[in-house]
């Protein structure tokens, strides 16, 4: 017998499947899908099993598989396909595919580390009748701890005296068992059920007759329409007719608020995957998905390859979030892989937002998603009152950061004991550091990118590579003592609005967040208003729910209006409607004050007006015009090298070979310099390609792809449907 399997090397010359004997003593435990250490050239590498077979057709001398690495880890069916159908849409090597659905503590590397937790318990290791013959001749601790064990059966070893347990396990009466337990133990409360309002039981109902069916669904609810309630009930549904669930969100921050909703209905029914638990919390929870204890997955975009078998449905919230797309290599739509799975499994999709993406808002115009509404929020009946502040009035006060009509709001929210979040999306203390004598600019010295000062670690970083400097109080370049610090982060207004409303401030930002468990603590804490305000960037901005939060103020709306990017508007119009929804979500009305230098921006009005279909219609006449998404498919090429001339020179040779062979109705632009021209001291050149029906792009590109596959000074970067070029 043969197995076909893939080798632990992301190279893409060894992107194939490699012939190996399956030896006699592992014919009946080698399984397709197991993890497998492989002779190659002169070592043993660590395989996945892809195929088993009888026949072979190579002709070459074959090598035996060493063994199994890993009996308990099986890759089924369904995520062998899934696979090779991120290979096949994303271009990536199989083994990089396979590695992306794996917690880190199950990759295909050596596993030196035992990651399952034990606990060990005492257990009596004779009969009764020896047991009581030692106590009748016996006294003291010994005596009571048989005495416990008889009673008991079993006591856990922490809980008794070491050195009393040694004995009597010397003399054979007792004995030491190690069982595995989790780290997280969920347990479900008696929890009232909600009824359902006129909208949601709509939602509920037309779903729930098509449990069985693939269709997408697009629930399109404002901020606080109660669309986790639908969430809830759909997945009891599912849960009832014997089928499991994923539930995927954007944020970690919000997965520790849903997390607990969803233990108090479903406890231990329900699994959590995502960056923000340790290696060992993550290989639990996947141990758990494996043995099938668990009937509900919750987590960020890369839960979507959780191994669940049997799945009723999956869910995404905040669907338009720009986190279920990944950046790196294999650059995936996690809503992608949600329909192929849906596919496979005969299951509904479900997208819930409040301000959906363009293109599926306008799949479901179409007909090919399914929309539903929900129009009222849940509990109070008014959207919070939205104020537009022009900045450059403002500024002619000298109110560069808080605009006198925030100012007020903040107070008289603050004194009527209610509370306040504040949106800047962007981190640090200052984002510029310049000499007022030179002019020098500290900038990244692997990118073309300035510093960021943190005045908190007192460093200035680059928020790209990582490089990190201690900040200095001279300028290197003329050594004088001129150092200006500018622009705003999330830092520097921290310090500003303590020292202004003499009130307890948290902050919630990369920073912040950044050791495991912050994004909880910082939650709660807000939650149990151990704090008036809440400032952050954008993952304060999607789906949390603060009952006694009525005003929320967005520091400069522009940051992202301004981006050179086509999805700019779409973003900001995202970005501070979601941030807007935060306020009034309980009995009392809120207020949303928007600080801006363009108050006659379309996409401002659109947000100050909730008005989701006029910004809809807008932006669709302009995406048109200009052939952007939806109307046309977009990939991005990038062309890189640490030699600029090299990237150049074959920028344009990967430029013409694309105009002589894409279809004629697709268009190319480029080459041109990227965005984010040097990163980590590598030069990128970008093209586009717009495209509608092109069926010989995919095999182009894969030509391309392969062309560059051994050149080890220019690699290329291919990104279909990238979310920014």
């Amino acid at each position: 017998m043969y197995a076909y399997c893939v080798i632990e090397y992301p190279v893409k010359t060894l992107d194939k499947t490699f012939t190996y004997i399956i030896p006699e003593f592992l014919r009946d435990k080698l399984k397709v899908g197991m993890k497998v250490m492989v002779p190659f050239n002169t070592r043993l590498v660590h395989g996945i099993v892809l195929k088993i077979s009888d026949t072979c057709e190579d002709s070459f001398e074959l090598k035996e598989i060493g063994r199994i690495e890993d009996e308990f880890l099986v890759l089924n069916k369904e995520l062998l396909m899934l696979g090779k159908f991120l290979k096949e849409e994303t271009l990536c090597n199989l083994i990089t595919a396979y590695q992306t659905m794996l917690p880190s503590s199950l990759k295909i590397k050596d596993q030196k580390s035992d990651y399952n937790k034990y606990e060990k318990y005492v257990l009596l290791n004779a009969s009764i009748l020896k047991v009581e013959e030692y106590i009748n001749t016996h006294r003291g601790k010994k005596c009571d701890l048989l005495d416990l064990l008889i009673l008991k059966g079993e006591v856990n070893k922490k809980d008794v005296d070491s050195s009393i347990v040694r004995e009597l396990e010397k003399i054979g009466l007792v004995k030491i068992e190690a069982r595995k337990v989790y780290r997280i133990n969920a347990q479900s409360k008696e929890v009232e059920s909600k009824k359902l309002n006129e909208e949601q039981q709509y939602v509920f109902d037309t779903i729930k007759t098509n449990l069985n069916k693939n269709d997408t669904f697009l629930i399109h609810g404002v901020t606080g329409s109660g669309k986790t309630l639908v969430y809830i009930n759909l997945i009891k549904e599912v849960i009832n007719g014997g089928k499991n669930a994923i539930l995927l969100v954007p944020e970690i921050s919000l997965t520790e608020q849903i997390i607990n909703i969803f233990y108090d209905y479903f406890g231990s029914d329900v699994a959590i995957l995502h960056s923000g638990l340790s290696i060992s919390e993550k290989y639990d929870e996947y141990v758990k998905i494996l043995e099938g204890k668990i009937k509900i997955v919750i987590g960020t975009r890369s839960a979507i390859f959780a191994p669940l078998e049997n799945i009723g449905i999956i869910i995404i919230d905040e669907e338009h979030s720009d986190t279920y797309k990944q950046d790196n290599t294999p650059r995936y739509n996690a809503l992608q892989i949600a329909q192929r799975r849906c596919f496979y499994h005969n299951a509904p999709l479900v997208l819930g937002s409040a301000t959906p993406s363009l293109e599926s808002m306008a799949r479901a115009k179409k007909g090919v998603y399914k929309l539903l509404k929900l129009n009222n929020r849940a509990i109070s009946k008014t959207m919070p009152e939205c104020i537009v502040v022009d900045m450059s009035e403002e500024a002619k006060k000298r109110n560069f950061i808080i605009s006198e009509e925030l100012d007020n709001e903040i107070k008289n929210t603050i004194s009527r004991n209610e509370q306040v979040l504040l949106l800047l999306n962007r981190r640090g203390f200052s984002t510029i550091i310049t000499c007022s004598n030179c002019g020098y600019t500290y900038r990244c010295p692997h990118c073309e990118i300035s510093l960021t000062y943190h005045k908190t670690s007192n460093s200035l970083r680059c928020h790209y590579c990582g490089f990190t400097k201690i900040r200095d109080d001279i300028c290197p370049k003329c050594y004088e003592k001129g150092l200006n610090f500018l622009g705003l982060g999330t830092e520097k207004l921290e310090e500003l609005i303590k020292e202004k409303y003499n009130t307890k401030v948290l902050r919630m930002d990369a920073d912040t967040t950044a050791n495991k468990g912050m994004h909880e603590k910082i939650i709660k804490a807000f939650r149990n208003k151990e704090a008036s305000i809440l400032l952050g960037t954008q993952m304060i901005s999607k789906g949390l729910d603060f009952p006694d939060c009525t005003l929320v103020g967005i520091i400069n709306a522009d940051a992202t209006l301004n981006i050179p990017d086509f999805r700019s508007s779409e973003r900001t119009f995202e970005l501070i409607s979601q941030a807007a929804g935060r306020s009034g979500r309980g009995e009392r009305l809120g207020k949303v004050i928007i600080q801006t230098f363009n108050p006659d921006n379309e996409t401002i009005k659109a947000v100050k007006n909730y008005d989701y279909e006029g910004f809809y219609n807008n932006e669709m006449n302009i995406r048109k015009v200009l052939k952007y998404p939806p109307y046309y498919f977009i990939v991005a090429i990038k062309i890189c090298s640490k030699d600029y001339k090299l990237a150049s020179v074959e920028a344009s040779k990967v430029g013409n070979y694309l105009k002589k062979n894409v279809d004629s109705t697709s268009i190319v632009l480029g080459p041109s310099t990227a965005a984010n021209f040097r990163l980590k001291n590598i030069y990128r050149f970008g093209i586009i390609v717009k495209y509608r029906f092109d069926k010989d792009l995919k095999k182009v590109l894969k030509d391309l792809d392969n062309l560059y596959a051994t050149n080890k000074d220019v690699f290329l970067e291919i990104d279909f449907n990238p979310l920014q070029v």
